[in-house]
């Protein structure tokens, strides 16, 4: 489909690509991958001809049409409908309608034989382009990527700039190029969307290559992985799981050459120094000289990414009970967004809210901030200092100044080594911390609001899509970050690999109400999987009953079978609950026990009292596992109450 030969290109004196190869087959699904500014992007727009190439060739087949989403795209303005925009993909079809719409107005005044024949032409082209479906298949993936029936009609310009993106991305499916060219493309998704694209892509018969941070994203949807190194495009055969075991196996083996190749570059050095001034050596000393100089030098493995050795502490200890709302409200105009809502975060917990754009995730978030008004009780806990991260702080970053100038300005106190170590976790090292906010990308921003935010004395975070604009590496750090991080946090994000990575518990707004899951992004879903199937179940038992069963009054003794187990099951519940906060209080008193100092120098205390406190935690775990499995009972006992 596409071959891409002796690749070169730069960007001013700067060498983007050079001598890189790589062949796109039909059906291929890449992900194309690399550090911020190797050239990912510039790949994308050499194949598509925006930019030309210095050396070398990209060749493309005459069948090939491509489909290319970038962030150019969000420049696009017009006061058409985003259904009529999503449309435009189908500008012959559109064209013919016109023309049929023209011939159907003449038969009015003019019924001809070749109008007859004009018109059959012209509609069977018009079917043969899929013009009877065309709207219904616009619709369709409009609403799949998040837009409400409502949406449809109403103009792109009042969208803001993620969901006007959404509007492209659905344009390009609709064109069904051969090849895919999507760079970003879950930037302004949220998960539910994420997961209709992965769907989508899934069943896609064209090729794809696809750019992006989002690692699960590519797991999902790719088979080969392409890595953007030292001007190189590096292929490997699996998707990025695959490629992340192979690298590792790849750089243990060209570590090994590395090594094995210096030792023979320092003998050969050896022996040169050695007989060069001797005559009966000389010739064999000329001859180990010009093998180094031939010889075709393995480079050194770069480093692995970049560990963070910096310890996020803070000197103020809050209380128990970090934040508190009860029976919350807030609506916007008509909109509802919250109804009597109980909100509790206790200190050490590791909150992700998660959910589809829309839902109400920032504004919960500016409500415990304290900046949005609301209906209900808010109260913050004893000595709680908070500490919001927005896309805005962006903004707020005084771009006049160098980062470390930044970082010193933030009030952490922290002298100019500790700040230099934290600077260096978050890839700026060296004079690199001298370089002022004002030339730095978008990424690179987005780093060193992060660091300020995590060098300030709060002990309870709010972070609010933190991983917009970073690269897989600076997300790794952040991940590291959060682990170290010491105090309470509460993080929207739609990147599942970060929310595996950091959260212990799950929050999820349903019927206008904020409710937790208390486990990991995985155990969530495959939680929420087996909800949706046994609601599945249900419904399709219900469709299944036949018509004059719903006129009959319900049998008694059957309704009040269900309702008598309901209580024994909540009863059950009550109890549980119960074991579980007597527990949970065992355990902080079992570690303070852990944390005296004479426990901590006695072994044999220690030994003991670290034995308890394994046997208490391994009960609460059992504990937490029986509540999470008479609540599913619960949710399902309730709905077969209301059918």
């Amino acid at each position: 489909m596409i071959s891409i030969n002796n690749l070169s290109f730069h960007f001013g004196s700067r060498p983007m690509y050079e001598d890189a190869n790589l062949h796109i087959k039909p059906k291929d699904k890449i992900g194309l991958i690399g550090l911020n500014g190797t050239g990912k992007s510039t790949l994308l727009r050499l194949i598509v001809g925006e930019y030309t190439p210095d050396g070398g060739s990209i060749q493309m087949s005459k069948e090939t049409s491509i489909g290319f989403l970038n962030q150019d795209l969000l420049s696009y303005q017009t006061h058409e409908s985003i259904l009529s925009v999503a449309m435009q993909a189908f500008g012959e079809a559109l064209h013919l309608q016109k023309e049929i719409d023209q011939v159907l107005v003449e038969f009015e005044n003019n019924f001809h034989d070749n109008l007859v024949d004009k018109l059959a032409g012209l509609q069977e082209r018009f079917e043969a382009l899929g013009g009877y479906t065309m709207q219904a298949e616009a619709e369709a993936i409009l609403e799949g990527l998040g837009f409400s029936t409502e949406e449809l009609q109403q103009p792109l310009a009042s969208f803001s700039g993620g969901w006007r993106m959404r509007v492209m991305l659905a344009k390009i499916l609709l064109q069904k190029p051969s090849l895919l060219l999507l760079d970003e493309p879950t930037n302004h998704l949220d998960l539910p969307s994420i997961k209709w694209l992965e769907t989508y892509l899934e069943r896609f018969e064209g090729a794809v290559v696809i750019v992006s941070h989002d690692r699960e994203f590519l797991d999902r949807t790719t088979s080969m992985t392409v890595e953007v190194a030292f001007s190189k495009l590096n292929v490997y055969p699996g998707n990025y799981s695959f490629y992340v075991e192979e690298k590792a196996l790849r750089n243990e083996i060209q570590k090994g050459a590395y090594e094995n190749q210096q030792a023979q570059i320092r003998q050969a050095e050896r022996f040169i120094e050695r007989f060069k001034a001797k005559a009966t050596k000389a010739k064999q000393a000329q001859s180990r000289m010009k093998q180094l100089e031939r010889m075709e030098r393995i480079e050194e493995v770069a480093p692995d990414a970049a560990k963070v050795s910096f310890s996020f502490k803070f000197n103020t200890q809050p209380g128990r009970h970090i934040l508190r709302l009860e029976h919350m409200s807030k609506r916007y105009g008509d909109k509802l967004i919250f109804k009597d809502t109980n909100v509790h975060v206790e200190r050490g917990d590791k909150i992700a809210l998660i959910g589809a754009n829309g839902k109400g995730k920032s504004t919960l978030l500016r409500i415990i901030a304290g900046t949005e008004p609301v209906e209900g009780k808010r109260e913050l806990g004893h000595n709680v200092i908070l500490s919001f991260y927005a896309q805005h702080q962006l903004e707020s970053l005084n771009i006049e100044n160098e980062i470390l100038q930044e970082l010193q300005q933030a009030g952490s106190k922290k002298t100019e080594v500790e700040l230099r170590t934290l600077l260096g976790s978050f890839l700026f090292t060296g004079d690199e911390v001298f370089k002022k906010i004002k030339v730095l990308s978008g990424g690179e921003k987005s780093r060193v609001a992060l660091a300020k935010t995590l060098i300030s004395e709060a002990n309870f975070l709010m972070l609010d899509e933190p991983t917009n604009h970073l690269d897989m590496q600076s997300v790794n750090i952040l991940i590291q970050a959060l682990e170290q991080y010491e105090g309470t946090f509460i993080v929207i994000s739609h990147d599942r690999y970060f929310v595996e990575n950091v959260a212990t518990k799950i929050w999820y707004i349903e019927d206008y109400e904020l409710k937790e899951y208390p486990g990991t992004y995985h155990e969530y879903e495959a939680w929420q999987e087996k909800r949706e199937k046994v609601a599945k179940q249900e419904a399709s038992a219900a469709a299944a009953t036949p018509k004059q069963a719903d006129k009959q009054p319900r049998e008694k003794s059957g309704y009040a079978q269900l309702s008598n187990q309901l209580k024994q099951v909540n009863k059950q519940l009550s109890e549980v609950e119960a074991g579980v906060q007597k527990l949970e209080q065992e355990l902080a008193a079992q570690e303070a026990h852990l944390a005296d100092p004479k426990v901590f120098g006695d072994v044999a205390l220690l030994q003991e009292a670290t034995r308890q406190f394994e046997k208490i935690k391994a009960e609460l775990d059992s504990k937490q596992q029986t509540w999470e499995e008479l609540m599913l009972e619960v949710e399902e006992l309730e709905a077969k109450l209301a059918l």
